[in-house]
């Protein structure tokens, strides 16, 4: 008889540093490993950052919106109970036209969690905790390796998934993922073109403190330049995403933090009371970037890699999520049934699965920043018309509301709250 470490199907598996290489070591790529690690598949996770920058992790003001089916993935894959009382629940969300120094429009949609029977629409939650559970969750994890530093120069997916290490290191396994990002070198190497354009606009990121309560509201004020994002920290403390053309951002960015504060305050409004700046402030160029396809032969993306849209519905970590649950789901099923879950027929199903629901939400965020980011007096009036009208419309509030809280569309297992 052969012997069998001989045998060339042996030897192959042999070879394998892991099931999936990942590519990605943010919010996307951890969050995948630990999916998949459910179903009982090893992966590395691939870091291009040191490990002290990820380990770093004071106030910087960062903070995400995470919708209500996030944080059931969140709590299937056993993170939410080491972040939820650091989280502060989204309990009402207003969105109106404003001007600097005018105050909301009086036509405006509410919604209010209260419509819905599943709770909270979303929580927000800062940067550093989410991404602390998570480097504690994967460091824990025996199937899951993470290797910091670990910046990827060549891949090649023609037999199998291989990465080569600057340095020369060679990894190997089934599957290669990218979750590296708009400008994603995995998609760059696999000849993966996007589509895509500029906003002309920039994000301003940063927290205030404020002396009165927001009660858990979430406000979005569509202004001239571009929209105004109030989202509820814990305490008097809420978080601020400012799209505004990209010469005055410009401007903004690179003014002294009194200089800022100053011209958002008239922006802001006085409905909280005063504000002042709480940590870092950042800002980061707006554009439309969409993968053309998701898939190659041994080979998929997700979150940002697949996809980048306008921050306006706050939709862009959700989105992410959406893509690891489903392509997980994927994987995991297909390893139940025996088959080979890296071949291009069973990738495809996650490229189906979820094209539309990206395609929808691009289309949607594009169009809603194009009609409300001017200041044009007919538009003005057609939108502010168009909000109260849906808003008095109780049937489609509450679609608009599951909508925000991710509840409606094929929702995949670990979204629903179950395990793979």
């Amino acid at each position: 008889m052969d012997n069998p470490r001989q045998h060339p199907i042996i030897r192959y598996m042999e070879q394998l540093d892991a099931d999936i290489l990942i590519v990605g070591g943010g919010l996307n790529g951890p969050c995948l490993a630990l999916a998949c690690a459910q179903a009982g598949m090893s992966s590395v996770v691939l870091d291009a950052l040191p490990a002290v920058t990820r380990s770093d992790l004071g106030f910087d003001g960062r903070a995400y919106a995470l919708a209500l089916a996030s944080v059931r993935m969140l709590r299937a894959l056993g993170i939410w109970d080491e972040v939820g009382e650091f989280a502060q629940p989204i309990l009402e969300i207003k969105a109106s036209d404003g001007r600097a120094g005018e105050g909301a429009s009086p036509f405006f949609l509410h919604f209010d969690h209260a419509e819905i029977e599943e709770g909270p629409m979303g929580h927000m939650l800062e940067d550093r905790y989410l991404r602390r559970a998570l480097l504690a969750a994967i460091e824990a994890e025996p199937l899951i390796t993470h290797r910091a530093s670990a910046r990827v120069l060549s891949q090649d997916t023609s037999s199998l998934a291989a990465v080569t290490l600057e340095g020369g290191e060679v990894l190997r396994g089934r599957l290669l993922i990218g979750a590296d990002g708009r400008r994603s070198g995995v998609a760059e190497r696999a000849g993966i073109k996007r589509t895509g354009w500029g906003y002309g606009q920039t994000a301003l990121v940063c927290a205030v403190n404020h002396e009165l309560p927001h009660n858990g509201i979430a406000h979005q004020f569509f202004m001239p330049g571009g929209p105004l994002a109030i989202l509820p920290l814990p305490g008097n403390q809420s978080s601020i995403v400012w799209s505004e053309s990209e010469p005055r951002a410009g401007a903004l960015a690179r003014a002294s933090d009194d200089d800022f504060m100053t011209a958002l305050r008239p922006v802001f409004g006085s409905f909280l009371g005063d504000i002042s700046l709480s940590g870092q402030r950042f800002s980061y160029p707006l554009v439309l970037s969409l993968a053309q396809g998701f898939v190659a032969e041994r080979l998929a993306l997700v979150g940002d890699a697949a996809h980048g849209v306008h921050p306006i519905s706050g939709q862009g970590l959700n989105l992410g999520l959406r893509d690891v649950c489903a392509l997980a789901e994927v994987l995991a099923d297909a390893k139940r049934r025996g088959e080979d879950f890296s071949r291009r027929d069973v990738l495809d199903r996650y490229q189906q699965w979820r094209r539309f629901d990206t395609a929808g939400t691009a289309i949607t965020t594009d169009t809603v920043n194009r009609l409300f980011s001017n200041d044009n007096p007919i538009l003005r009036s057609l939108r502010d018309v168009g909000m109260g009208v849906v808003n008095s419309i109780p049937d489609l509030r509450r679609r608009l509301i599951r909508e925000a809280a991710g509840l409606n569309g094929d929702l995949p297992r670990l979204m629903q709250g179950r395990a793979l």
